[in-house]
């Protein structure tokens, strides 16, 4: 099969915060179970470079490179070769109307455009050298962002760490909205991660994304680090099963 887009993602801040699983249960897609890492839920607030866009093998014009910045949690359902481990989104920020139109309407991803910005300095940090990233979106009459600085050369996430179960995630799944759930395969190398020095996450967090998001992501992060990126392929969705063998929560289909 082939994939339905391409593209590279760069960069990727990864500001990870532990959750009160039922903060997230309402919004897990149907068929699917919370994927937990030593027992806790996950969400993390990601900004990246998203390059080299392609639909199908074609560049649309325009809608190449722009920022994305998502706030994500972490899912799972079981197939018939075994857990498949993925994410789902509870609002995904583009610079684009058309990229959020089409995602919205067509496949029910969280989507929405706003004017965005970055700051990437990155020169050399593959060799060492510090580096820091910040994407920022602006809503509300200002702007938002989130930031790193990185230390150190990046290195591959350690078998069994909180980098590798933020990271390592190969499928992506949406609510429907009869109910139902999409799922889709992405497809990537093993991504190395910098450590970081510092983080930030300026953001009206209530009004944004719920205030039951409030007294977690106002806190301190659980990890916070950046992905190198790679190339990436998205193959096309398919629909679960009504009768998936994961566990489905309550209000399933309803995104904050």
């Amino acid at each position: 099969m082939r994939p339905f887009l391409t593209a590279t993602w760069r960069y990727l801040v990864m500001l990870n915060y532990e959750v009160d699983p039922e903060v997230l249960r309402p919004l897990v897609p149907r068929g699917t179970e919370l994927d937990l890492w030593q027992g806790k839920a996950f969400a993390s607030m990601v900004g990246f470079r998203f390059l080299d866009t392609r639909v199908r093998g074609m560049a649309v014009p325009f809608h190449q490179n722009f920022d994305e910045v998502n706030l994500r949690y972490y899912v799972r359902y079981r197939g018939p070769e075994g857990w498949r481990r993925g994410v789902a989104f509870v609002k995904e920020i583009v610079p684009r109307v058309a990229i959020a139109t089409v995602a919205r309407v067509l496949y029910n991803e969280p989507y929405v455009a706003l004017p965005m910005r970055h700051t990437v300095e990155m020169r050399d940090a593959e060799r060492g050298t510090p580096g820091r990233l910040e994407y920022a979106w602006k809503v509300g009459g200002r702007w938002h962002h989130l930031a790193a600085r990185t230390r150190g050369a990046p290195q591959a996430s350690a078998p069994g760490s909180e980098a590798e179960f933020i990271t390592e995630h190969y499928w992506g799944y949406t609510p429907q909205r009869d109910g139902g759930c999409a799922e889709y395969r992405v497809e990537h190398p093993r991504w190395s991660v910098w450590e970081v020095d510092a983080s930030e996450f300026d953001c009206d967090v209530g009004a944004f994304y719920g205030e039951r998001f409030t007294p977690f992501l106002r806190g301190t992060p659980s990890s916070a680090f950046v992905a190198d990126g790679s190339e990436v392929s998205v193959y096309p969705g398919t629909r679960l099963p009504l009768g998936g063998s994961g566990t489905p929560g309550p209000g399933v289909g309803q995104a904050a």
